[in-house]
């Protein structure tokens, strides 16, 4: 299956040498380019992932990507200069399934394309984590009910440190399709898209501290 991948930067030297990559994989095609954030959300339509830049004309990618995950298609991944950005921070919370530094290297870049677009988030606990702690002390707590059994939090707390499925089942002494079953109840109930989601919930109910 060919990824539909939508480009959205105001830079057009930035936008180009990104979908010059893109296209430059087997598996992969550039569906679209938009160079404010209007734009993407007009053309997320076709497209599988939207690599979305934070900062854009008309409309920002936080608002963008509000719009695009609303309607349930496409899936967001967010590209971003600084790591400690509550840009970034603001589209994860408007439906966004994880970013990444506009600096990455190119490989890295196409690993989270294809993670967005099997339905995994890409929460590194270098820089999801960093970003989370950095903002997390001036949210105010939720007060919506905690839908989770005492083992789903206790999964949930080792997704907010960004470790994998097969981590997980290491340190609970579990199997790796019993996480899997657990994490796919714990998206359910909490009705959020993937983990990344789910993470900033725990954040939110004050399930996980800032460090």
């Amino acid at each position: 299956m060919t990824i539909g991948v939508l480009v959205a930067d105001d830079q057009d030297l930035v936008r180009t040498g990104t979908a010059l990559v893109v296209d430059s994989q087997p598996d992969m095609r550039v569906v679209g380019q938009a160079a404010d954030g209007a734009a993407a959300v007009r053309l997320a339509a076709g497209a599988d992932v939207v690599l979305m830049d934070v900062r854009m004309p008309v409309m920002d990618g936080v608002e963008a990507t509000r719009e695009i995950c609303r309607a349930g298609g496409a899936r967001v991944l967010v590209l971003t200069t600084f790591d400690l950005d509550e840009y970034a921070f603001a589209a994860l919370r408007a439906g966004a399934s994880g970013f990444l530094l506009k600096d990455a290297p190119a490989e890295e870049m196409l690993a989270a394309i294809r993670t967005v677009h099997r339905g995994d988030a890409v929460i590194a606990p270098s820089t999801t984590r960093r970003l989370l702690d950095h903002v997390a002390p001036g949210l105010p707590a939720s007060a919506s009910p905690d839908p989770l059994t005492d083992r789903e939090r206790e999964v949930l707390l080792h997704l907010a440190l960004g470790l994998s499925n097969a981590e997980i089942a290491a340190r609970l002494f579990m199997a790796e399709g019993t996480v899997k079953t657990h994490v796919g109840r714990i998206l359910a109930k909490l009705g959020v898209r993937d983990r990344v989601q789910a993470v900033i919930w725990a954040y939110d109910h004050r399930l996980v501290r800032p460090v």
